[in-house]
């Protein structure tokens, strides 16, 4: 296969030849591909099968193992726009040159840009990250954009989600729980030196969608331990499509938007996810939230939200 030219057509003709090589190499085939990846990724594997050796069909081995990774790798860069150290890169573009991708995506972001984003000032890095950034007008105000508001409803109506919104948003998360589950399998597993925020914005934008960041100075915040109320820092609140995903603290906004990353990838890591209506405080009332949730006991209360897309203008009225 080195050697040929590439195309599906190729391939198909070569495993019609080797219908025992086409049965192993389907067991490769992840859960959560369609099948422009999945015979692209396919195509990678059998034409550098051949670079290493001790790889046999049907018998396990580390040189499989490594290129299957590459082969994942080499995967999520094409088709979700995934950057790796210069290295890998120029590893998988070597190993990939010659196979044909029809219609491969266009990624607007490029590795250079991510990198900018550190020197940037914190209003464009978040504009970039379409996240909303606390107004500093005052500690209970938040920057009101027309993307984070829901539709108005009657004021009559009960304030909060309707209780149709978790069926409504549960099979968008299931989209999103297998992009991230292939993401964290191409990095080498859930870990403290992974940068969560990039993983976890880089699976949201391949299922169609942007993440919300709302960030708020810890000493603003309410209802928190006594040990962190008079320390510096600032809190940050993650959604999707309004529901709420995971908080983190930092000692300014980077470190708390990486931490609350960090805390909304933990939820990924059981066997599946469900978007649920649950009770939170929000400006010292109780409201319902749309929360993401794994299915692990939870022997104390959520943290009290940042942010309320639930007709919060009302929410502020009713308290005045």
């Amino acid at each position: 296969m080195a050697g040929e030219s590439g195309g599906e057509d190729v391939v198909a003709e070569y495993l019609g030849q080797n219908p025992q090589l086409a049965q192993w190499v389907e067991t490769f085939r992840s859960y959560c591909e369609s099948n422009k990846q999945w015979v692209a990724r396919r195509e990678f594997i059998l034409r550098n099968m051949e670079a290493f050796p001790t790889v046999k069909p049907g018998v396990s081995s580390s040189s499989l193992d490594r290129l299957l990774s590459l082969s994942m790798v080499w995967a999520n860069h094409v088709f979700l726009g995934c950057s790796y150290p210069q290295a890998v890169m120029d590893k998988i573009k070597e190993m990939g040159e010659g196979i044909k991708v029809q219609d491969p995506p266009v990624h607007k972001t490029t590795k250079d840009e991510f990198t900018a984003r550190g020197k940037r000032s914190a209003s464009a890095e978040l504009e970039d990250d379409s996240c909303v950034k606390r107004a500093k007008a005052g500690p209970n105000e938040l920057d009101s954009r027309p993307a984070l508001r829901t539709a108005a409803r009657p004021a009559s109506q009960k304030l909060g989600p309707p209780p149709q919104a978790p069926a409504e948003h549960q099979p968008f998360f299931n989209r999103l729980y297998k992009a991230v589950a292939w993401k964290l399998v191409s990095a080498g597993g859930f870990g403290p030196n992974l940068d969560h925020f990039e993983i976890l914005r880089s699976c949201v934008e391949s299922c169609k969608q942007t993440l919300t960041c709302v960030f708020v100075p810890l000493k603003d915040i309410t209802g928190l331990p006594a040990g962190r109320t008079q320390k510096e820092g600032h809190v940050c609140e993650i959604r999707c499509q309004t529901v709420f995903m995971g908080t983190g603290y930092g000692r300014d906004e980077a470190a708390a938007r990486a931490m609350a990353s960090k805390e909304a990838l933990k939820v990924f890591q059981g066997r599946k996810v469900t978007v649920k209506i649950c009770r939170r405080r929000y400006k010292g009332k109780d409201v319902d939230d749309l929360m993401l949730l794994d299915e692990q006991p939870r022997s104390q209360g959520f943290p009290p939200a940042l942010s309320y897309p639930f007709q919060d203008e009302q929410l502020e009225d009713s308290s005045s």
